[in-house]
């Protein structure tokens, strides 16, 4: 069940609507419930699979405090670690380990044929093994004591709203709102509207739209110019962000009409001044998890210089991976961590320059042309994203570097669409910077009661009332061009 869809918008208002009028003791049967029925609406079978993370996490967490000796500890945490990650890694990576393993024999002249099984990939499995893991560890390091209520543990595992595509929660933040006693509050519903109308226009509108274009480019790659190619690189760019921060304000609208707060997953990263900043504001619970449960445990920067940019290596080639079952993904890893360590490199002697010479880094236009520096690189990285293979990636980069020069008509031809197509990518992309600077102005408003500042209602109004116009509008043209898809963290 996709947020873009009829089925959702009819399954939301009941949830709820039920959620609020059964008693509290009864709440999480309907969100579990419902949870699950989202989720098998996709597959019933895929179920089996949370069943199986849930009930090994949750007995995890219920016996190793009854373990007095921290050997055993350990040893529980391992089996639960090696449980939860080898279901994780044989449905997303054994095809890839196992073709990787028998492409690096055939280096050796044994001609071994390729094996393919074939095995499909559970929706939101990586974000949900995640979750699991971080009570698990958590429970271990005793900073969170174990759930004995397996519904409620079972409902932090699969709440709906953020089971496929996030923001990875922790248990100390998710379990306890889940056992509130939450009351209709206006002023949730308002906030939560909020949210979905702009999660909805991101999704429906701008990366849908931007989409479109770049399929067209990405598709036909040898037909592109260089211009082309690194116009949709950063439209994919705003595409990536749109459709995965839309899905990330959908699933906190949703949970914020519930009295349910999720964490904040983007930080308006295209601001960002160096490509450190950019990756801590981009899918931020991700970022957290990677430092606490694998930067920290490897040493951080406890071990020196040297072993700090090894763990940093060995958690952006992880990142790259945990994104997809394929080489592409672990190089854009390394590529990002290549650019973080000539930061690291640069940072000492740039500072000492810019004091020596009376400049300030702080001033407007140079931080937009940082700013600007900044989204070149993420551009570029986004070759790697979108590629489906390392050949893939040789073909984009190479049209690049041999199709040099900007040519009007080259370039719309290489987009496979009118003139006036690429007018209505700039207004809606225009129209995305209007909104979200609307958003941004009232969003501190969005909690403050409404009898206490009219001014609140009327920020909140405005954006809703502009927001349905935008949608409404956008996915009316988007439907008549193509029509809506999927979000693309989904297969993540």
């Amino acid at each position: 069940m996709t947020f873009n869809s009829l089925q959702f918008l009819i399954f939301l208002p009941i949830v709820i609507i039920l959620y609020y009028i059964v008693p509290h003791k009864f709440r999480w049967i309907i969100l579990l419930v419902a949870s699950y029925y989202a989720y098998m609406s996709w597959n019933p079978w895929l179920i089996l699979l949370i069943l199986a993370t849930t009930i090994v996490s949750y007995l995890s967490g219920i016996f190793m405090p009854k373990i007095k000796n921290k050997a055993g500890k350990k040893a529980l945490l391992w089996v639960t670690l090696i449980v939860c990650l080898g279901i994780l890694i044989f449905f997303k990576y054994f095809n890839f380990l196992l073709g990787s393993v028998i492409s690096f024999l055939n280096l050796f002249s044994l001609n071994i044929n390729s094996i393919v099984l074939d095995i499909i990939l559970p929706v939101g499995i990586s974000f949900y093994t995640f979750q699991t893991l971080s009570y698990v560890i958590d429970v271990y390091r005793e900073k969170f004591e174990p759930e004995k209520h397996f519904g409620y543990f079972a409902l932090y595992v699969s709440f709906f709203p953020q089971l496929v595509a996030g923001p990875i929660e922790r248990p100390d933040k998710l379990i306890p709102q889940l056992k509130e006693n939450h009351k209709l509050d206006p002023n949730n519903l308002l906030a939560g509207l909020q949210l979905l109308l702009i999660g909805f226009f991101r999704k429906c509108v701008v990366a849908d739209f931007v989409g479109i274009f770049v399929n067209n480019v990405f598709g036909d790659i040898a037909s592109a110019n260089s211009f082309a190619i690194l116009v949709a690189g950063a439209l994919f760019m705003v595409q990536l962000y749109c459709d995965f921060a839309g899905y990330s304000e959908i699933a906190a609208g949703a949970s914020k009409m519930m009295g349910i707060e999720l964490s904040k997953n983007f930080d308006k990263p295209f601001t960002a001044t160096t490509v450190q900043i950019l990756m801590r504001r981009w899918h931020m619970t991700l970022t957290s998890w990677f430092t606490d449960y694998v930067y920290i445990p490897l040493g951080g920067n406890r071990k020196g210089k040297p072993r700090q940019i090894l763990n940093i290596f060995i958690v952006y080639a992880l990142c790259g991976l945990w994104h997809g079952a394929n080489w592409t993904y672990v190089l854009w890893g390394v590529y990002m961590w290549l650019f973080m360590f000539i930061e690291s490199l640069i940072k000492k002697p740039v500072r000492n320059f810019c004091a020596k010479k009376n400049i300030n880094l702080g001033v407007l236009p140079i931080v937009i042309i940082r700013r600007c520096f900044v989204f070149l690189i993420a551009v570029f990285s986004t070759f790697f994203f979108r590629a489906t293979s390392l050949s893939h990636i040789g073909a984009i980069y190479h049209q690049i570097f041999t199709t040099m020069g900007i040519s009007w008509d080259y370039f719309v031809e290489s987009f496979s669409c009118l003139q006036i197509d690429v007018l209505s990518v700039v207004v809606i992309l225009l129209s995305l910077i209007v909104m979200c600077r609307l958003y941004d102005f009232g969003y501190d408003r969005s909690f403050v009661t409404v009898t206490q500042d009219n001014r609140a209602l009327f920020y909140r109004t405005s954006i809703i009332v502009v927001s349905l116009i935008a949608i409404a509008i956008g996915w009316f043209m988007l439907i008549s061009l193509e029509g809506s898809s999927e979000f693309v963290y989904f297969q993540f």
